[in-house]
């Protein structure tokens, strides 16, 4: 059995470490490569970057930031945020990214999945999909940092990413966002019973226990999380060695 992945996520606006609630209420978290080496050093298994407010304002992504974490860091991280063609992609892994994730650019321009798994692999390839339930209308897919809502269902739009070459599912419950009562666990299932591709759990982490469940009852294959992490609730040695004894497989 793989090892399930610990993976904190620094969303970066203006060159700080932020965290919000339901993709609104930001607070300042600190340097997100100081707090990328510290996590580095605890034993987490990946790190996740992304600029939240490249695509709204039409940006690219911070690449300076990206060669200052390469330096830092010994573990891999995924970089997303503003990439919208494949010379972004290619600056970004120049500058020391291991993955990419696309999220807007990939709902409005799905070709640029496989452009991305086809030059440079689909291991390169996370496409992060943003959703939250609809009265009516199942899990809705949601374009610019969870700002504009499309006609796109969760499940429909990341079976279409994986036949086009994604090589992982990043999906963020946007209810569940920042409110600590624990992941998306039905809907991680449905996608993973759905998918041959691992997918990425964000969204509601608050407790140990919410990373037990996420792998058992959601069969992530990865869970990130953020605001236990920033504000040092959780330290991941520790949530490791929970995991562990409860006899899930992880790296320690």
């Amino acid at each position: 059995m793989l090892a399930k992945r610990i993976i904190p996520c620094l969303d970066v606006k203006d060159g700080s470490t932020v965290k919000g609630i339901h993709f609104v209420n930001f607070r300042d978290a600190g340097d997100p490569v100081e707090l990328g080496r510290q996590y580095s050093e605890q034993g987490a298994d990946e790190l996740v970057y992304l600029d939240i407010t490249a695509s709204h304002e039409g940006r690219k992504t911070f690449l300076d930031i990206v060669r200052r974490v390469a330096a830092t860091v010994n573990i891999p991280f995924t970089v997303g945020g503003g990439i919208n063609e494949l010379s972004d992609v290619d600056k970004l892994l120049n500058a020391g990214a291991d993955k990419v994730s696309i999220n807007s650019a990939a709902i409005r321009n799905p070709k640029l999945i496989e452009e991305i798994a086809n030059n440079f692999g689909s291991q390169v390839c996370v496409v992060a999909i943003d959703a939250k339930p609809d009265t009516g209308r199942g899990w809705t897919c949601y374009l610019n940092g969870g700002r504009i809502p499309t006609d796109k269902n969760l499940f429909d739009w990341a079976k279409e990413a994986e036949n086009r070459g994604a090589g992982e599912i990043l999906f963020t419950s946007m209810a569940h966002d920042g409110a600590k009562t624990g992941y998306a666990n039905e809907a991680l299932a449905q996608l993973s019973e759905n998918l041959g591709i691992p997918i990425i759990a964000s969204g509601g982490a608050g407790k140990k226990e919410h990373f037990k469940d996420v792998f058992t009852l959601g069969k992530a294959d990865a869970a990130l999380a953020a605001t236990i992490f920033h504000f040092n609730e959780i330290p991941i040695a520790d949530l490791k060695q929970y995991l562990q004894n409860k006899g899930i497989s992880v790296r320690v």
